[in-house]
């Protein structure tokens, strides 16, 4: 089980939202390379690097931030994910060098792009499944879906999306502990990897979640209890090994 740093960009800085709001925001540095450098120097072999305006607006602004990550943080796998939504911005993030790239809003609208976009690239597409109080949302976690967990999970499974990550929004930045509950329902659907998102506050809740690694949970994406000092990065890879 392997731990995912989260480094959100927002207008080119390094933030985190509360609950995924914009107007929530606290910026943590104006420097995303050396950010994604620390976490790396303290052993971290994974990166979610997330285009927060990519994700609000529909448009994936910081493929040049994402690239420069990529560039220096070489050997290290980066996961890019917002507002990824049309072949030419999927196919600049894969030629930038991401070792992951997610679909969030596109697998909830344009399941026949998630189909092609697996053919093509294989395990390096990843589906997000975003919700609150169960049902899931897009767009930013800002509009409403018609899809229950279970549906969309089964849904990227039928198009061969091998690894699903799931958020619980309400929990995000929010350091309240995860949702096994929610993890446990994604999970019974099936998908070949599921990493978790969203609450996770100290080693405790890592132990936690590493009790579903055998059910399926492979990795875990880490925010703001990183940036806050809550968990040590270094102790935490400890942890899940």
């Amino acid at each position: 089980m392997y731990l995912l740093p989260a480094v959100d960009l927002l207008d080119g800085k390094v933030v985190r939202l509360a609950q995924g709001k914009r107007d929530q925001v606290t910026v943590y540095s104006d420097d995303p390379v050396a950010i994604a450098k620390k976490w790396v120097d303290a052993g971290a072999t994974w990166l979610h690097v997330v285009d927060l305006n990519g994700a609000f607006d529909g448009t994936y602004i910081n493929v040049p931030v994402a690239q420069k990550i990529i560039q220096a943080c070489r050997g290290v796998n980066i996961e890019v994910s917002g507002g990824i939504r049309t072949q030419e911005t999927l196919d600049r993030a894969m030629e930038a060098g991401a070792a992951r790239v997610v679909l969030g809003t596109k697998a909830c609208e344009d399941p026949e792009f998630v189909r092609r976009a697996a053919d093509k690239y294989g395990k390096k597409i990843a589906g997000a499944i975003d919700a609150k109080a169960g049902q899931v949302v897009s767009r930013g976690w800002v509009s409403a879906t018609v899809f229950s967990v279970k549906d969309l999970a089964k849904q990227m499974k039928s198009l061969n999306v091998h690894t699903l990550i799931c958020t619980d929004v309400s929990r995000d930045g929010m350091m309240s502990g995860p949702n096994l509950s929610l993890l446990r329902d994604v999970l019974k659907a099936g998908p070949k990897e599921l990493i978790a998102s969203g609450g996770v506050s100290s080693l405790k809740d890592l132990e936690s979640l590493k009790q579903l690694e055998l059910e399926g949970v492979v990795g875990v994406i880490v925010g703001k209890a990183l940036y806050e000092g809550a968990i040590d990065l270094r102790a935490a890879l400890q942890a899940l090994r």
